[in-house]
């Protein structure tokens, strides 16, 4: 495989980091202001993402376990991710034009459908393509592209977000997710497979929803600590506008959490390549452990923040964390499960993504219910990062129970 297709495949993942990170945190937050009462903004907003984040968790393992088994002659993964992204673009459209409440909770629930079609299987392009020994260079191309859809976005999308006009908004990321999705495809080397191509295993609908916990014990366990981690940092991200709009009492809300973004998105940067190849070198779970306990250091000290500068330093520490955590945390699971299921238990590990984003919407009602016992001062948020801190540290703790395999020792077994 030549040196530049390591860039392609993950040129993707560009575009996907895009549009969430545009929607979530600023996009979507502004927006429901129109429609929702102010005292329910976190009930509301929480309650759709974690509808929609749900959603992902099912349709990506799905999606990555069919491609497993799929033949055609553009290979196995790109036919998935033409019809997820296609439809995806249709979606943003739609939600851009809805106007109202329901027809933005409804254009969101199919965009999520949609992604996740595409996002399964495009999962599995590293282990199909990429050696074992460098699937920490690829891991780290891969996050330093979800980090650089993350730092663009925020910077373009707070200030093209209009809260009567989010049509340009909307715009800019169907065109940016369709040019960098349709790179990948059209340039990844994937092998024309037909429904002759011998495989291990006789097609079983049953394997499609088995998962072998018995003999890959550390992935699951990789999977839980991922999940607390996720869940303190994605409690943070999702009611950062809100945060930053009542607590800190900010009135150009949507554009300073842009810049919060942007600037945790830098400090990803700065770390989540170097991490993914240092991974290579002196082990994944160490690593991990480190940028948990970051994570939590970080979140907790939000508690202490009252302006906008203790704001960004603050963020800059949750970043690091999260740039190593992302790069190396990837890259162990890749070593952790069976090379030939690459797309079923990579999509698996949507369960621990979306599901730590999904659970972490449900603190909305908490932080309203919090703010409503003290008019005004906003407790709510403060309640939040404490409890935020304390899950992200247990499940670094907890990757000290995920045993790492040298590199290219894990064979596939049956299951």
């Amino acid at each position: 495989m030549k040196k530049w297709h390591y860039i392609s495949i993950n040129i993707y993942w560009f575009g996907i980091a895009f549009m969430w990170n545009g929607l979530h945190p600023i996009i979507l937050p502004a927006l429901l202001l129109n429609y929702v009462p102010e005292n329910l903004k976190n009930t509301y907003l929480g309650g759709m993402t974690f509808v929609g984040l749900i959603l992902a968790m099912l349709i990506q393992p799905l999606a990555g376990a069919l491609s497993d088994r799929t033949r055609t002659r553009w290979g196995m993964r790109r036919p998935w991710m033409v019809a997820g992204t296609l439809f995806s673009m249709l979606f943003l459209g739609l939600m851009a034009y809805a106007g109202g409440l329901w027809g933005i909770v409804v254009a969101y629930l199919l965009l999520q459908f949609a992604s996740n079609v595409a996002h399964g299987p495009a999962q599995g392009l590293i282990p199909d393509l990429i050696p074992t020994e460098r699937r920490g260079l690829a891991s780290g191309i891969k996050n330093l592209f979800d980090m650089g859809g993350l730092v663009v976005t925020s910077l373009v999308a707070g200030q093209l977000m209009g809260r009567d006009n989010p049509v340009r908004a909307f715009v800019i990321i169907i065109l940016v997710l369709g040019f960098s999705a349709f790179f990948t495809i059209f340039t990844t080397p994937e092998e024309p497979l037909t429904k002759d191509t011998n495989t291990d295993e006789e097609f079983r609908w049953q394997d499609l929803l088995t998962l072998n916990r018995h003999r890959y014990p550390d992935y699951f366990r990789l999977l839980l600590s991922r999940f607390l981690i996720l869940l303190g940092i994605y409690a943070v991200q999702g009611f950062a506008q809100y945060f930053i709009r009542d607590y800190l009492r900010v009135p150009n809300a949507a554009e300073v959490t842009g810049n919060l973004m942007a600037t945790i998105g830098l400090a990803l940067i700065l770390l989540v390549f170097p991490a993914g190849i240092l991974s290579d070198k002196l082990g994944r779970k160490r690593l991990n452990m480190i940028a948990g306990g970051m994570a939590s250091l970080g979140i907790f000290l939000l508690i202490f923040v009252h302006d906008i500068t203790m704001l960004y330093a603050v963020g800059a520490i949750i970043g690091m964390a999260t740039g190593i955590f992302l790069s190396v945390n990837w890259a162990l699971a890749t070593d952790l499960i069976p090379q030939t299921e690459g797309g079923k238990y990579l999509g698996l590990s949507n369960f621990a993504t979306a599901g730590a984003s999904a659970s972490s919407r449900l603190a909305g009602p908490l932080i309203d219910g919090i703010n409503a016992l003290a008019p005004g001062a906003f407790l709510g948020y403060p309640v939040l990062f404490l409890l935020a801190a304390g899950i992200s540290l247990v499940g670094a703790l907890l990757m000290r129970r995920v045993n790492e395999h040298p590199l290219g020792t894990l064979k596939n077994q049956p299951n």
